[in-house]
């Protein structure tokens, strides 16, 4: 490995809880060199190369955008800092967090410590309320800084994560008046808003007296409940273990026993959310957020290893339903059963408009699920996304944001550069 690569990673920093990441790249033949410096081009890609997501602002802060959707996002933003902490990029973590603290972050009233979901790239808010995955990582990230830079460098990272998670517990919240597309009653008068539902433990869709009613199944990643046991020092460390086991439960009901699939966003029995009257969204389908489920399960095994057996057969699960589609061919959006959705269940990207592609980001995230699989396939998704062109389809749809950003990832899980940053 070259120098500069350690310095871009600082390999030296960092363990894990259950058993070394694998640099599965190499393990299937390719050589050290040529992977290290792959990473290394991925991760210029999001942050520097002609395509980047990543924009400085002055001397002190940044932004990650969604070219597509012209806004910033708390995922983007998050993203942006738990990959910056990783890579040992302090300079990147903390502009990008002064940047979601002044602009997102709720300072008071009944959100505070929640961020706005999406912003304008000056900062405006296109949204007050949040959506849970970006508290998520945010907490995590900073948890991790708190590990890798300490804590007297200008930013305490870890009292920012305490706020954070102690704002999320359950409070006095009034619902907003909104629009009702869901199948639930408008709430009214007070409520409790929180992040985790106090009865189940399990993530909420967004905290707020509507979207804490249901879930989605890519926002569970349940050892981060694991690292912020051992180190958020808040005093819930045995809550947090049992979000951890709940959610690993969660994840054997809502995921399709046959195909592999996960429904977008679904009751906390693990059901699809449907519509009144039968009505078909795509809501219920596997489709965009979907994508990362995969990828959050291999995380999951890497730090983990608490539901192993389960995940290793959910791997060849869900490789072999992609494979049976064709290794170059499946699309990026399914009912779980694995028949094709009607064209008014497809979610448009932006606006693209309603088509299926060969999605980068799901070639990313399948490929990260062959850490978790002993067969054959999984070199060819490995293979498949090593291979893969990050550039515009042939209707000339690009994604440089969701795309790009679930590609580095994927990168850094194959060539076991995606670890639990220990003190």
């Amino acid at each position: 490995m070259t120098k500069k690569l350690l310095l871009l990673i600082g390999l030296t920093m960092v363990t894990t809880l259950y058993g070394q990441p694998r640099n599965l790249f190499v393990e299937l033949g390719l050589d050290s060199v040529a992977v290290n410096a792959k990473l290394e081009e991925v991760f210029n890609d999001v942050f520097k190369g002609p395509n980047k997501v990543y924009f400085e602002v002055g001397d002190t802060m940044g932004y990650i955008s969604d070219i597509k959707n012209h806004d910033v996002r708390t995922e983007g933003m998050s993203y942006g800092m738990m990959i910056a902490v990783q890579f040992d990029k302090k300079d990147i973590f903390d502009r990008l967090w002064r940047w979601s603290r002044k602009y997102m972050q709720h300072q008071s009233g009944q959100r505070e410590g929640y961020f706005a979901w999406s912003c304008k790239t000056d900062g405006t808010r296109n949204a007050e309320g949040a959506a849970s995955d970006g508290e998520l990582y945010y907490i995590t990230a900073l948890i991790f800084a708190s590990n890798r830079w300490g804590n007297q460098t200008g930013i305490n990272y870890l009292a920012e994560a305490q706020h954070i998670l102690n704002s999320t517990m359950p409070r006095e919240y009034t619902p907003e008046r909104r629009p009702n597309p869901m199948p639930f009653a408008q709430p009214s008068g007070p409520q409790k808003i929180f992040l985790i539902d106090p009865e189940t433990h399990l993530i909420t869709f967004t905290p707020d007296g509507f979207g804490q009613r249901f879930t989605d199944p890519s926002y569970h990643i349940p050892v981060f409940y694991e690292v912020w046991a051992r180190w958020a020092n808040d005093g819930r460390a045995d809550f947090w273990r049992d979000c951890a086991a709940k959610s690993r439960e969660f994840l054997h009901k809502s995921i399709h026993p046959v195909t592999g699939l996960n429904p977008d966003m679904c009751g906390y029995d693990g059901k699809p959310l449907q519509f009144p009257g039968g009505r078909r969204s795509g809501s219920e389908n596997f489709r965009y957020d979907s994508w990362r489920v995969p990828m959050n399960i291999t995380l999951d095994y890497t730090w983990s290893g608490d539901d192993a057996e389960w995940q290793r057969a959910y791997g060849e699960r869900i490789q072999n339903f992609f494979y049976s589609k064709g290794i170059n061919d499946f699309v990026d959006q399914y009912r779980v059963d694995g028949t094709l959705p009607d064209e008014g269940e497809i979610l448009p990207a932006g606006n693209s408009g309603k088509a299926l592609r060969h999605s980068i980001g799901l070639v990313a995230t399948t490929a990260a699920a062959s850490i978790l699989t002993s067969h054959e396939k999984r070199k060819d998704f490995a293979f498949a996304l090593w291979n893969a062109k990050h550039e515009p389809t042939a209707d000339g749809y690009f994604d440089a944001y969701y795309d790009g950003l679930l590609r580095l990832f994927a990168f850094m899980h194959l060539s076991g550069n995606y670890r639990i940053i220990e003190p």
